[in-house]
């Protein structure tokens, strides 16, 4: 029944963000876009703004003592620092080709995308490759074994923490706090660029951010599990506590569908999340009067298409995350791995973007 709970709020959470992803036409590779080619930085700012807020909400949960960071995916002694920033630079790359993140595609999906549709198919089959097959083999026998200690500690709440003497639960709180009043003083530094149609948004993503999190280590949270006697995250697919990702889930969805009969397979946040967003996206466009189907007109444009749907799926799972994963999760908890992803998921957009407007000048 908890396991349920959980699913149910995860779903309706999602379906609440699907919507607001729609309306607001949040895209991380838009907002870098925007930036390199336009020098806009508006929808820059509400994605930084995003992260501000879930990270000030994550350190004041960890301070509470509702959540222990090191129940997340991005604990660990040891950083694959190349296989995270190559990872990222394929997964940036790839959202350029495939004209958005998996979030985005997610979002053009329910709106009638049937384009979205050939993308996430290749994410899906790219991630479980790199997850479980060959590509995985490779991964796993040679970039995950190029890594870095961590020192005091993978997250920069540890760190300080180590230099100042601070108990680590004030020092996640005081970390996230210098985190986002750092953002924030960037993201407002131009008032006059200020717009309630970007700003709103923009608290609403980090604080749905926020919410996963209380989902996944409140609600999911099994102190002392009934069979194993071992503290649980409830549909959780990595076994530890998770918020919003959504690479490997799209790959789970497509096994699912594959192989559900065999009995191993079992619903999870991510699951729902990649669900819930895509019926919110439906819901707004339906709402709206924007549903319209959309498919591809030219051979070449499907290729570039399928090329950045598998560099993004085998850069996902590389980096342990996407735009979402990373990009809002990831930091949220300020983690040292989760920077290195997003700087390499920027640097290959970036670098995509140049390649694009020179070759069509």
């Amino acid at each position: 029944m908890q396991t349920l709970l959980v699913l149910g709020l995860t779903f309706l959470l999602a379906t609440a963000a699907g919507v607001l992803f729609h309306r607001s036409h949040f895209c991380t590779m838009g907002a870098i876009s925007d930036g390199v080619v336009m020098g806009d930085f508006t929808r820059a700012r509400q994605w930084v703004l995003a992260v501000a807020v879930a990270a000030l909400g994550f350190g004041f949960m960890a301070w509470r003592g509702w959540i222990n960071p090191f129940n997340t995916i991005y604990a660990g002694s040891h950083l694959s620092w190349l296989s995270l920033l190559l990872g990222g630079s394929f997964f940036g790359s790839g959202m350029v080709l495939g004209s958005g993140c998996v979030s985005k595609s997610l979002i053009r999906l329910g709106a009638g995308n049937l384009k979205s549709l050939v993308v996430l198919m290749a994410v899906g089959i790219s991630a479980l490759a790199a997850m479980r097959g060959l590509v995985a083999i490779w991964r796993v026998n040679s970039l995950d074994q190029v890594t870095v200690g961590t020192g005091a500690g993978p997250f920069l709440g540890q760190w300080l923490s180590s230099f100042t003497g601070v108990s680590q639960p004030s020092a996640w709180l005081l970390a996230a706090c210098l985190f986002s009043g750092v953002l924030c003083l960037w993201v407002f530094k131009d008032r006059q660029l200020l717009r309630w149609s970007w700003v709103l948004p923009g608290v609403a993503l980090g604080a749905v951010v926020v919410a996963f999190w209380w989902i996944a280590g409140v609600v999911g949270f099994v102190a002392e599990h009934p069979e194993t006697l071992e503290p649980v995250f409830l549909a959780s697919s990595s076994g530890r506590m998770e918020a919003i990702s959504l690479t490997a889930p799209v790959a789970l969805w497509w096994d699912a569908l594959m192989y559900l009969s065999d009995g191993s397979k079992r619903f999870t946040i991510g699951m729902m999340t990649v669900l819930g967003l895509a019926l919110g996206s439906f819901i707004s466009a339906k709402k709206q009067g924007t549903f319209r189907w959309e498919g591809f007109t030219k051979t070449s444009d499907l290729a570039l298409h399928l090329l950045g749907g598998c560099l993004m799926g085998v850069g996902g799972v590389m980096a342990l995350g996407c735009t979402v994963g990373q990009g809002l999760s990831g930091l949220s908890t300020l983690s040292l791995g989760s920077f290195i992803a997003v700087s390499g998921i920027v640097l290959g957009a970036v670098v995509t973007l140049h390649w694009q407007m020179r070759s069509a000048q």
